[in-house]
């Protein structure tokens, strides 16, 4: 069967490669990947899938199903396919797509289609725009019980855990008066920024080692002869755990609350954004690393036990999900840099996406035809879940 869906993958490939070239030439900026959802929406439609554009308020999403609707195995193949501001595709998302959409074209062809049900999502707006927060807020992903995506990187591996954040934007609210004559009349705000600041820095001595906290000014007030009726700071705050996450929000919440009341000033919070961690799923993680030897993935390495942040990690807070890495850069290069560009259209660019079709479509294959796995993929995920709400 791998053989089949493998040879599959091949005779799309100067299709797929096209498409994924096309992505790369033209970059579009977080929900405005109007090209980029066209042309896989379209040789989706072509393949047989039936396809919905525009969910909820994002208009360059998209959901492309086959298969039993009653399944018990309801298998999402998720791609992004924004770019970054100023230089392009220097995250590989442009192999995304492509990937996935010969994934699963192969798994149609060659699965049976009552055994299971293929769901395609394009998630918008992943650099900076969490598009697949607005997603899940909005309904979607119910429909699936296990995701898979494919990304680009140094080595073919896969991750464990993902920082959770949380970016707050904190305003204070005091009273101006002139510094020099009727200092006594004011109510700092910059001052009750400063102070939160510097409970900041207390609280890092008394947090778990892989907390993250960053801040900066955004508004200081205006001149230094007047006290600042109005100050601004943005501020970000990390755990590898979301539960631990929660406990280190409320206590900055105190530390706010604490800094309007020694400068008698009031405040708003706001948050901004949360990414939640991943929860790991080392089953299903395994089951995309056999693959990757299977078919003879380049560079493949252990997994990444810690990764950056990504709304990945939203979805997989509520379901069992992983991202196969595929080698197509130098050991030492990092994405979001122009090493990302260079490669990104070389055969071993090329490669990559062919490889990561190939690993994806080995793995609907295993979660499909191995009636045991995916439950017991979703009972590890539950058990990973309920024990880090215990950290």
């Amino acid at each position: 069967m791998k053989d089949r869906l493998f040879k599959t993958i091949d005779e799309h490939s100067k299709e797929i490669l096209t498409m994924a070239d096309y992505i790369f030439d033209n970059p579009e900026l977080a929900f405005e990947e109007y090209k980029a959802m066209d042309v896989l929406t379209a040789y989706l439609e072509k393949n047989g899938f039936e396809v919905e554009r525009g969910l909820g308020s994002l208009e360059t999403a998209f959901r492309a199903v086959y298969g039993n609707p009653d399944s018990e195995k309801r298998i999402g193949l998720l791609c992004e396919y924004d770019a970054l501001e100023e230089l392009g595709h220097g995250c590989a998302h442009h192999m995304q797509g492509p990937s996935i959409l010969a994934a699963a074209v192969a798994a149609k062809e060659h699965l049976n289609p009552d055994s299971c049900r293929l769901i395609v999502y394009g998630t918008p707006g992943e650099e900076g725009g969490g598009g697949k927060i607005k997603m899940l807020e909005e309904g979607y992903f119910k429909d699936i019980d296990v995701a898979l995506m494919m990304h680009g990187g140094p080595a073919t591996q896969t991750d464990v855990k993902s920082l959770a954040a949380s970016s707050i934007k904190v305003t204070y609210h005091g009273v101006s008066s002139h510094a020099a004559l009727k200092p006594e009349q004011g109510r700092s705000a910059l001052d009750a920024l400063l102070l939160t600041f510097q409970g900041v820095e207390f609280l890092r001595e008394h947090v778990l080692e892989d907390t993250r906290m960053h801040y900066t000014v955004l508004d200081a007030g205006g001149p230094n002869n007047v006290v600042p009726a109005r100050a601004t700071g943005s501020f970000s705050l990390r755990s590898y755990n979301s539960f631990y996450l929660t406990k280190v929000v409320e206590r900055f919440n105190q530390i706010v609350k604490g800094a309007s009341l020694m400068t008698d000033t009031t405040y708003e919070i706001e948050v901004e954004k949360t990414l939640e961690g991943k929860v790991p799923a080392l089953k299903l993680n395994e089951v995309l690393m056999e693959n990757a030897v299977l078919v003879g993935a380049p560079s493949i390495k252990p997994a990444r036990e810690k990764t950056g942040s990504t709304d990945f990690g939203n979805v997989m807070y509520v379901l069992p999900g992983s991202c196969i890495r595929v080698a197509f850069v130098d050991e030492n290069a990092s994405s979001h840099s122009v090493d990302f560009i260079n490669d990104g259209k070389t055969d071993r660019g090329h490669a990559a996406v062919i490889y990561g079709a190939k690993i994806l479509a080995g793995a609907v294959c295993d979660l499909v035809q191995d009636e045991g796995l995916l439950s017991e993929i979703q009972v590890e995920f539950e058990a990973q879940k309920a024990s880090l709400a215990k950290a």
